[in-house]
């Protein structure tokens, strides 16, 4: 397998740790979001959208990192990323999606870009903007959870898709100085994951290109 990342990019962390958890080997090439790599031509063939995650299985291409985790968890199918039961899967993926549609989106290199080269909005209130969605995805994650069946993880005692996401969510407010101390769920079970190997090898600072510290 072959996977373009980015340190920071949120959907290329979810997909490292699913490719971890199932004991997958990946070829990473390591693009530069806000140097430009992503627009360079040869890229733009794999991914017209230029952006990342894009995993190459064999002959087959792979984007989106909600796609991929299902792609893999299909292919792969051990350990499982999603739950037995239909209503607890529907609720990982609706958990997940709190972060994969609705905050990540918003606060992506390119939104950011356009809001400053475009909107000319200063730096402060370009971050302001990117706190308050990180806040708003936080503050749904951490009302979900204390309504569900919630143990170790999101969802009882067994890694899935919704902890992926939660990891992402939490790793992502760091970049962006978000006080995460109102969300104790959040902050716990994203503290769980990165115990996990799986976690901690793909977290954003590990990978090529990051800073020692946010």
């Amino acid at each position: 397998m072959k996977l373009y990342t980015y340190y920071r990019s949120q959907a290329s962390f979810r997909v490292r740790i699913a490719l971890n958890l199932k004991g997958l080997a990946h070829d990473d090439t390591f693009l530069h979001l806000e140097k430009g790599d992503q627009f360079k031509a040869e890229y733009q063939a794999l991914n017209p959208q230029m952006v990342v995650p894009t995993l190459i299985d064999d002959d087959v291409k792979l984007f989106q990192s909600l796609a991929i985790l299902e792609y893999l968890d299909e292919k792969y199918p051990e350990p499982p990323l999603l739950p037995k039961d239909a209503a607890a899967r529907a609720w990982a993926r609706g958990f997940a999606l709190i972060n994969i549609a609705d905050s990540h989106p918003l606060i992506v290199p390119r939104v950011r870009e356009y809001l400053e080269h475009e909107l000319k909005i200063d730096e402060p209130t370009r971050m302001a903007w990117c706190r308050h969605w990180h806040i708003q995805a936080l503050t749904a994650l951490e009302t979900h959870l204390k309504s569900n069946e919630t143990g170790r993880f999101c969802h009882g005692d067994q890694v899935t898709i919704a902890d992926i996401c939660l990891a992402s969510q939490a790793a992502g407010a760091k970049f962006f100085n978000v006080d995460t101390a109102p969300f104790p769920n959040v902050v716990r079970i994203a503290t769980a994951c990165q115990e996990i190997d799986a976690f901690a090898r793909a977290h954003p600072l590990k990978q090529p290109g990051a800073p020692a510290s946010v």
